[in-house]
């Protein structure tokens, strides 16, 4: 570019706008004659060039050659070509066969190997034929020679269109309104083919269909199309300002409403009446702690941790830290305590309210109440409900809650696994927390609310700490009154809270757990009990939460009784209760179905709803020889075991058991099958019974497991009942641990084992002797219609089961 001077260029642009001057003067022809038939071409994208239009271009060294043909060779004539891929290069398979021809005015050098080049574009030309040479793309050209153009009243109306577009165009384009300004006020009807190229210039157009106008030589055919991309032009910036009115109207509302927010917090600020957000969280703090009585050295945390609050700019990480840290502080209701009521027999009428039954537990209750009233207050006491799921273990606690007036907040153990749960994570923790009894004591409003641990049985244990243990402090009256949680780290007593625990069992309890805790057992109803629990409770309930009303739906009591027999016999009525929902649903659907009358469910209608009992009438097994009916007690309450036995004619004596029996009932079944060993003559059996046969003991189900020691006697009979070939009394039942010198020793379950009897009608039963007690204590409804033996020695459970 360094040989195209500037001042050559300047010599021309006399010449050059002579020329401009003559072409929009004189007629087209004219111009054509004076255009070189051969030309340079410069590649340009992404739009094409019009007549009539002068043009700066950036020239790349690409392009230099080109351009310096033209300035040499060619009278400084250019031909203008839009290339068909922007993203191709500038070979002529590339370039279109239309372009413009153009007259370079002025060669400014730029940086480098680049220049700019202002051009007058002059007029169409059509390549011939394109060639490739050292200076560039050459090209032979033609130029069209135009027809004489006549103006009618058509092509002014078209050209009056055009004008009456662009002026709308200029009211809502300001960025090009000087130029169609400029052009309209020099522009007469004369020239429509020219008016139709500088309008299509000034659209936004793709190169595509600028180029499609560029190549239409027809004046009337070009105007057409300049019209129709104007009229989307004018869509386009209608569209535009609607959208910048709006942004402009959103921006400014908001800047408005910012400056008048500032100008009121200034003027609230000047007045008195605002505080920074700080001052207003201190004031705060400090309100909340008017009403609370804390402990000197929760008040002394406090009081530093506000005057370091004061010192944090509200930007910095540890604001928020110390605020959230105060706010706990400050929630926690710091000797807030509800006043207790000792009144029994409100206290009786809400258990009776609640439950049916339970009359001991009942009165545990009540006594546990009545201490309280002549202590004066029931602080330290740790209760643990345990029972079969479905008793009401949870609603017993609700309902000691409504008696004592306090505040009830249940929260689960089962399954929990970290210790911060319980103690709360340290404040170095990003999203740390108190552990659940403070948000327990926060939520509740009160210093001694009722606090529900479910689960306690099925607290776990990991690598990030054993729960069980963490409980150790909070349920141990002697440390809880200091009780220090990771978050806070001060003391908070929570002495006068009062804990209830539920559980199934407690042989999963951890032992020093299970000392700090005083046990009330929940056995599970009979089916009297069921029976008055699903008229008073579940049935209303069901009916209720199901939509149906009383007069549309009614279940007999020989339905009902059914239901518990032969298909709800476990300890607690949670799946009563779902059975019901069952056959509400069901009864629901015929309803919907247009049923008018009333539907009353009978004996009969029960397997309708609910298809085959999951029980037999009367789980006893034929009374026959080897077959002896055990009981048992299990999570899931009381429980009747059918115990076989039989022997297998054998050379070499054996015994084996089966039915899942655990590492104690294996052991009870070695001591019973040594005992009757030793003492065949004694009970009439051949003394070499066992030298010729093996024995086998089954315990039906397979495959459910089962443990413990009370089989052993139940064991030991049904070995005597097969070797005589003798069955036991009818409807008997038995339990009681065995030793190898006859001893009977003492069981458990005394109640659910009598529950469990009463379910499947065994009306004699065989207790140990030192349970007579324990029998002795049950409530007359539930021994009515027993007849119980007592043993200390086998040969008084012998004596009572055969003869």
């Amino acid at each position: 570019m360094s040989d195209i001077h500037e001042k050559d260029a300047e010599n021309e642009n006399p010449d050059s706008h002579d020329s401009h001057d003559s072409h929009d003067d004189a007629p087209l022809i004219l111009a054509t004659e004076m255009l070189p038939e051969k030309l340079p071409i410069l590649a340009i994208r992404p739009r094409p060039l019009f007549p009539g239009i002068p043009v700066p271009l950036e020239v790349g060294p690409e392009q230099a050659a080109s351009v310096k043909y033209a300035v040499e060779f060619s009278a400084k004539t250019i031909g203008i070509v839009l290339v068909k891929d922007i993203n191709g290069n500038d070979n002529p398979d590339n370039l279109y066969n239309i372009g413009v021809a153009a007259k370079i005015l002025r060669v400014f050098s730029g940086e480098g190997d680049t220049a700019s080049i202002l051009i007058n574009c002059l007029e169409r030309f059509r390549v011939k034929e394109y060639k490739k040479a050292k200076s560039g793309t050459l090209a032979n050209v033609e130029y069209p020679t135009p027809s004489t153009i006549t103006i009618t009243e058509e092509l002014r109306a078209y050209g009056m269109a055009v004008l009456t577009t662009l002026r709308d165009l200029v009211k809502m384009n300001p960025l090009q309104s000087e130029a169609i300004k400029m052009f309209l006020s020099r522009s007469t009807f004369d020239d429509p083919g020219r008016l139709a190229d500088f309008a299509a210039n000034l659209t936004t157009a793709s190169g595509e269909e600028l180029q499609e106008v560029l190549e239409t030589f027809d004046v009337r055919q070009r105007i057409d199309k300049v019209l129709a991309l104007l009229k989307r032009e004018v869509e386009i910036s209608r569209l535009h300002g609607q959208i910048n009115k709006q942004i402009h109207e959103k921006i400014s509302g908001q800047q408005r409403e910012f400056f008048l927010k500032e100008q009121l917090k200034a003027i609230k600020k000047e007045l008195g009446l605002e505080k920074e957000g700080k001052t207003t969280e201190i004031e705060k703090f400090r309100e909340r702690l008017k009403d609370l009585s804390l402990n000197p050295e929760a008040q002394k945390t406090i009081d530093d941790e506000i005057e370091k609050f004061q010192l944090i700019e509200p930007h910095s990480p540890e604001y928020t830290v110390s605020r959230n840290y105060l706010d706990w502080l400050t929630a926690l209701p710091w000797g807030k305590y509800s006043k207790d009521s000792y009144d029994i027999e409100k206290a009786r009428k809400i258990l009776d309210r609640d439950h049916y039954g339970l009359e001991d537990v009942k009165d545990r209750i009540l006594e546990f109440i009545a201490v309280g009233k002549l202590k004066g207050n029931i602080a330290g006491s740790i209760l643990c409900l345990v029972g079969p799921p479905g008793v009401g273990k949870t609603s017993v606690g609700k309902s000691i809650a409504d008696a004592l007036g306090r505040t009830f907040y249940r929260f689960s153990l089962g399954g929990m696994r970290d210790e911060a749960e319980i103690k709360g994570h340290r404040r170095t923790y990003i999203g740390a927390l108190p552990g659940k009894f403070l948000q327990a004591v926060k939520t509740a409003g009160t210093a001694n609310p009722v606090i529900m641990l479910d689960e306690i049985d099925k607290i776990g244990a990991s690598f990030q700490g054993d729960p069980a243990s963490a409980l150790l402090e909070v349920l141990d009256p002697e440390q809880n009154s200091s009780f220090r949680d990771h978050y806070l780290d001060v003391p908070f007593d929570l002495s006068h809270v009062l804990f209830i625990a539920t559980g199934n069992q407690l042989d999963t309890i951890p032992r020093p757990l299970l000392d700090r805790m005083e046990i009330i057992r929940l056995s599970g109803y009979i089916s009297e009990e069921k029976r008055e629990i699903a008229r008073r409770y579940l049935i209303p309930k069901t009916l209720k939460s199901h939509g149906i009303k009383n007069s549309q739906l009614s279940l007999r009591s020989d339905a009902l009784n059914r239901l518990i027999e032969d298909y709800a016999r476990e300890a607690g009525v949670r799946n009563l209760e779902n059975l019901i929902k069952k056959i509400s649903r069901k009864i629901a659907m015929k309803i919907i179905k247009g049923a008018d009358k009333k539907i009353i469910v009978q004996k009969n209608d029960v397997e309708v709803y609910l298809g085959k009992p999951a029980f037999v009438a009367d789980e006893v097994f034929e009374n026959k020889p080897g077959v002896v009916t055990g009981l048992a007690w299990t999570n899931l309450g009381g429980a009747t075991l059918q115990i076989e036995a039989t022997a297998i004619p054998s050379k070499n004596k054996g015994f084996k058991q089966t039915g899942q029996l655990g590492a104690v009932m294996v052991e009870s079944s070695d001591i019973a099958y040594s005992y009757v060993m030793a003492r065949l003559k004694e009970y009439g059996a051949d003394a070499d019974f066992f030298e010729t046969r093996f024995v086998h003991i089954h315990v039906p189900a397979g495959a459910t497991p089962k443990d413990g020691p009370s089989a052993g006697i139940t064991m030991a009979t049904a070995l005597l009942s097969m070797m005589l070939c003798k069955p036991v009394k009818k409807n008997l039942a038995m339990t009681g641990e065995l030793t190898l010198t006859g001893q009977v020793l003492p069981i458990g379950g005394v109640k659910e084992k009598v529950i469990a009897a009463r379910r499947v009608r065994c009306k004699t039963l065989i207790f140990p002797e030192a349970n007579r007690k324990d029998f002795d204590e049950l409530p007359e409804y539930l021994k009515k219609g027993f007849k119980v033996h007592y043993a200390e020695h086998y040969e008084d459970v012998f004596k009572y089961a055969f003869n």
